[in-house]
């Protein structure tokens, strides 16, 4: 979202036949097949668990947050025990509940997370039921009720591998200079805290969401798209500022869940309880689906019978390089300079094709001098547009 963004401190027979069967039926052929071809596995999650202590939560990849941090309240609690498993509407779901009497030391938030972090490119999903009123208590908190994945935190400002993807922050009753309701999805390059900068693409429905909800978004090297109920709401590749910079994810990420305060000025009196609800996750990575093919994929592990499926990691993964990010100049490639005096190579070390380059990079390469037109990774000097020669060394 733009503005003031807190930030986050934070194969068994029976999977061969769903990954192979269920998956693939309903992905059936051409292009969306293809890329099933090269996944690495799919995560399905249907909640199925006694408490945030159950041993299946946590050997199933999930952690619930106790510890103190960012984002929200300063001084908030978080606590473990605030994530459960009721039945809602006749299912079993993951619920977060937070609460806040308008005080610091009163102010209790909630997160379960993916443990480790395995998610970059894929289709994301999750059903979530989200709320414009408290469960109990005075309306008007600036809550946030969200959906999103996130890789390290940023080494340095601006961190070229800095990857956040909000698929939804919902604000019921606004927030961040906003009235609400407001609905944001925003990809992340990254950021500056004093003065705050950020580096970001962004798309918001201002609208209530309350109830359930299909949320969706697509990844690949190059691109984001984002979802609810098979509605595309997002299509972002750079940032919104300066179109320059690439904001689909560069490092892998956990999943996170998380129900928190923006600030308390919305407070008015008690103490006030919201709740999120999340049905079911899913994420089949590297495969690029549809909203249907989602939606059918997980109707077929629960007429399967089948609660949990992790095969991330475990699948035929590809081997095709990373796409190429698209660019706006034009992508021929660049022609040679013309001969004169040799270029000064003493300082520039040679091009690696797995590191990121930032515009104005120098590199070495078929002895030869490279500056980075922009920001790259995996395209070769001479090759591609990312680079101008700037010759002999």
């Amino acid at each position: 979202m733009p503005g003031k963004h807190q930030r986050r401190f934070v194969a068994s027979a029976a999977s061969a036949v769903l990954v192979g069967g269920v998956l693939a039926a309903v992905i059936g052929g051409g292009g969306a097949a293809n890329a099933a071809g090269n996944t690495c596995g799919v995560l399905f999650d249907d909640f199925s668990y006694s408490s945030a202590t159950d041993t299946k939560f946590t050997a199933n990849g999930w952690t619930a947050r106790g510890n103190a941090g960012g984002p929200g309240v300063p001084g908030a609690t978080w606590k473990a025990s605030n994530i459960t498993f009721p039945t809602v509407d006749g299912q079993k779901v993951a619920q977060l509940e937070s609460s806040t009497d308008g005080t610091s030391s009163g102010t209790v938030q909630s997160e379960f997370l993916t443990a480790e972090r395995k998610f970059k490119n894929g289709t994301y999903a999750a059903r979530i039921k989200f709320h414009d009123t408290p469960a109990s208590g005075t309306d008007g908190d600036h809550v946030n009720e969200t959906f999103f994945a996130i890789g390290p935190a940023q080494s340095q400002t601006f961190d070229p591998n800095y990857s956040e993807l909000d698929f939804s922050e919902y604000l019921p009753n606004g927030g961040w200079g906003e009235q609400g309701p407001i609905n944001y999805q925003t990809s992340w390059n990254g950021y500056q805290d004093d003065p705050w900068v950020a580096h970001n693409a962004h798309d918001q429905q201002r609208t209530s969401i309350d109830g359930w909800h299909d949320v969706m978004a697509t990844v690949t090297g190059s691109q984001v798209k984002y979802y609810i109920d098979g509605t595309l709401v997002g299509d972002q590749s750079y940032d919104d500022a300066t179109g320059t910079f690439p904001v689909w994810p560069r490092a892998n990420m956990s999943v996170n869940f998380n129900l928190w305060f923006i600030d308390t000025a919305g407070h008015t009196s008690g103490n006030s309880v919201y709740q999120e609800q999340v049905d079911w996750f899913f994420h089949s990575k590297d495969t690029e689906l549809t909203p249907a093919q989602v939606a059918g994929a997980t109707a077929g592990y629960r007429s399967a019978g089948k609660t949990f499926e992790d095969t991330v990691g475990t699948g035929p993964c590809s081997t095709t390089p990373p796409t190429t990010p698209p660019t706006t100049p034009p992508v021929t490639p660049t022609t040679t300079a013309t001969p004169g005096d040799p270029a000064n190579c003493t300082q520039a070390a040679a091009w690696e094709w797995s590191k990121v380059y930032l515009e104005g990079s120098k590199v070495k390469h078929g002895n030869h001098l490279w500056r980075a037109n922009w920001w790259t990774q995996g395209s070769e000097p001479g090759l591609t547009a990312q680079w101008k020669d700037l010759g002999p060394c």
